[in-house]
């Protein structure tokens, strides 16, 4: 019988994985890459640009909730580590005793060894569920307090077209609204208090 000890990747990827983009100098919320600026060609009338994944990752609010958001999944996985500890342990303790076993004893002990393991993986699968619904509820907060930030901006570049900057290969940056939008929502809230989002109801049958 292979036994093999479940893993918590996903959960900490996704606890880890909170920022849309990494954090970066800060003449990087307003101009784009390098590649870019090779492109840079000229300005184009009413044609605008926005980086929310700059927004999010650069924004005060956004570096509080992805600390936030580490700082809960790592409590939760704290637990699981210590469920995983005797689990392991048991598991050991099998291996090294399987051959004085009968096949009986062997397949009743290795079944139950499997149940606690399939809880066990069910647990992190669920952890790491709600670290997704928590990051799209906080991600969902924090645009709806860009939102009127971005319209002013919009509106004082008199703008015709936003576009997505992270989706444009090139072009002139100058009316880029990410600048103007990161220091608005530095102005108007730096954090947000929040919890793990409970687990999603299973469907009924």
């Amino acid at each position: 019988m292979n036994m093999h000890r479940p893993l918590l990747v996903a959960a900490l990827a996704a606890a880890a994985g909170l920022s849309l983009a990494p954090v970066g100098p800060a003449r990087a919320a307003t101009t784009p890459t390098a590649n870019a600026n090779q492109l840079e060609g000229n300005p184009v009338p009413g044609v605008c640009m926005l980086s929310r994944e700059a927004v999010f990752a650069q924004s005060k609010v956004g570096q509080a909730a992805s600390e936030r958001l580490r700082q809960l999944a790592t409590q939760q996985q704290s637990l699981l580590e210590n469920q995983r500890k005797p689990l392991d342990a048991d598991i050991q303790a099998f291996q090294q005793k399987s051959s004085t076993l009968t096949e009986a004893q062997r397949q009743q002990q290795g079944q139950a060894l499997q149940q606690r393991m399939q809880s066990f993986q069910a647990q992190a699968n669920e952890l790491d569920q709600r670290i997704q619904l928590t990051r799209s509820k906080v991600m969902q907060q924090i645009g709806e307090q860009a939102q009127p930030i971005v319209a002013s901006s919009y509106a004082s570049h008199h703008c015709g077209l936003l576009l997505n900057r992270d989706a444009v290969l090139g072009g002139n940056a100058t009316n880029d609204l990410t600048g103007d939008v990161v220091r608005g929502l530095d102005g108007r809230i730096t954090s947000l208090n929040f919890n793990l989002e409970p687990a999603p109801a299973a469907p009924a049958k």
